[in-house]
């Protein structure tokens, strides 16, 4: 087992060290032993990789712009042919470094996905360019491109499957929380837990404002699950291994409590007839594990996971009468205008809320301004330097994301030449070789 590895690890988990989705200090550094014949390829969608008798089996896949540093590491750990490769999901940071594999001398790999992954890739093609925008919002990226061909399975399950190559027996089993179309996979002999991005070192991904779907509730039964089988060794697909079976546990059913109170929090408020509005600013995570370094908000937050679970349990509409047949934000702003005194009074009134740190409220008042002003240079610099304070006062890389460009299109509007700021603890810190395949598309 690697001793740089495991101390970078245990540094992680105390805090020492900053590991999750959005960065990692182990970018480029290769095939990093594990284990005899287990690797752990660090980046922008980790890869590990088994060595069996005679062949090597891939659990994902990375990035795209990546697969050509995946395969040279890869190669430098083992010349042995690649004869499978089990995808986690179907994020584009998972799927896309077969390639170089398919192209060798070797048998093409067999890759393994759970059925619903097809789906998925079916609907990144009807949605490439809304694809292309969100990500472009998301991660500060306005170059970013989204891709319209995938590398589909060979071998599709649904439930459950034991895929048994080399020696090495792979138990993966179905489960839902980020997406609908995860696997998780179990190496009993080994005891290594591959969770994919069931567990990333901050909050969960399921509350993501601009993307599909997730299941919070389903999300804590998976980890529950998983933390029933005593793994010694889980390797996630972002962020570090966690070594040990009590913090591996403890990591899982923290996270699965974590998600549990928002859900009981989310459906209590829900059947007892209370509005999105009144949830959103009500519920919130368990006070005592607050201090965890792997439930952070960093990516994702508590407020977008209450906004996922109305969306799946309550519909669209909030509760509020005048939100169910709207009238225009640009009538609605042109109306508030006229009765405040003009788009002046608003983007003054907006900037004083914001220096009086109520910057909610001041995004509410930028935004009718510059609705009722579209061609206001002053309207616009009003709303670009409340949503520029929004975003510095953010942790979520989400909420930073959508703030951020937010100001730039305003900024943009008015002529201001200045770039687009990067949030920070953005991709760039994936290292150079990350950095660059995020550039062309990132992961869902």
């Amino acid at each position: 087992m690697s001793l740089s590895l495991t101390n970078y690890a245990d540094q992680v988990w105390r805090g020492a060290a900053d590991e999750s989705i959005v960065h990692t200090g182990l970018a480029g550094a290769g095939v990093l032993e594990v284990m005899d014949g287990v690797g752990f390829h660090p980046g922008f969608g980790n890869v590990i990789v088994f060595r069996g008798d005679g062949e090597i089996v891939l659990f994902d896949s990375g990035n795209p712009l990546g697969a050509s540093a995946l395969h040279s590491a890869v190669r430098a750990w083992s010349t042995l042919p690649v004869s499978a490769a089990i995808f986690s999901h179907g994020h584009i940071d998972h799927v896309f470094g077969m390639a170089p594999f398919d192209a060798e001398e070797h048998a093409r790999p067999m890759v393994i996905a759970q059925e619903r992954i097809s789906e998925r890739f079916d609907r990144y093609v009807l949605t490439n360019g809304y694809n292309a925008v969100v990500n472009q919002r998301q991660f500060q990226m306005p170059e970013l491109t989204w891709p319209g061909e995938y590398r589909r399975p060979d071998v599709s399950y649904r439930d459950a499957m034991t895929l048994t190559r080399g020696g090495l027996t792979f138990e993966l089993f179905h489960v839902r929380g980020e997406t609908d179309d995860a696997t998780v996979a179990w190496l009993p002999e080994q005891r290594i837990l591959c969770p994919g991005d069931m567990f990333i070192w901050v909050t969960p991904n399921c509350g993501n404002p601009q993307k599909v779907q997730r299941y919070p509730r389903e999300w804590a039964l998976a980890l529950r699950r998983m933390a029933a089988l005593g793994a010694e060794i889980m390797l996630p697909s972002h962020g570090a291994p966690v070594f040990g079976a009590e913090r591996i546990r403890q990591a899982l059913t923290d996270t699965a409590e974590w998600l549990e109170s928002l859900v009981g929090q989310t459906l209590e408020g829900i059947n007892s007839g209370a509005r999105l509005d009144e949830l959103i600013h009500s519920v919130r995570p368990p006070a005592h594990l607050a201090d965890r370094v792997y439930l952070q908000a960093k990516y994702d937050e508590p407020e977008f996971i209450v906004r996922n679970l109305w969306r799946r349990y309550a519909g669209w509409y909030d509760g509020n009468p005048a939100h169910l047949k709207p009238a225009p934000d640009a009538r609605i702003a042109a109306a508030v205008a006229e009765l405040t005194g003009g788009p002046a009074v608003l983007w003054d009134a907006a900037r004083r809320y914001a220096d009086a740190g109520e910057l909610r409220l001041a995004g509410h008042l930028a935004e009718l301004a510059v609705q009722a002003a579209p061609d206001d240079p002053a309207a616009h610099a009003a709303r670009a330097e409340v949503n520029e304070a929004r975003a510095a006062a953010e942790a979520s890389l989400m909420a930073r994301g959508i703030f951020t460009w937010a100001a730039a299109e305003s900024r943009q509007l008015v002529g201001d030449p200045r770039p687009m700021a990067a949030p920070a603890a953005r991709l760039v810190s994936l290292g150079s070789e990350a950095a660059s395949a995020a550039r062309d598309m990132a992961g869902e």
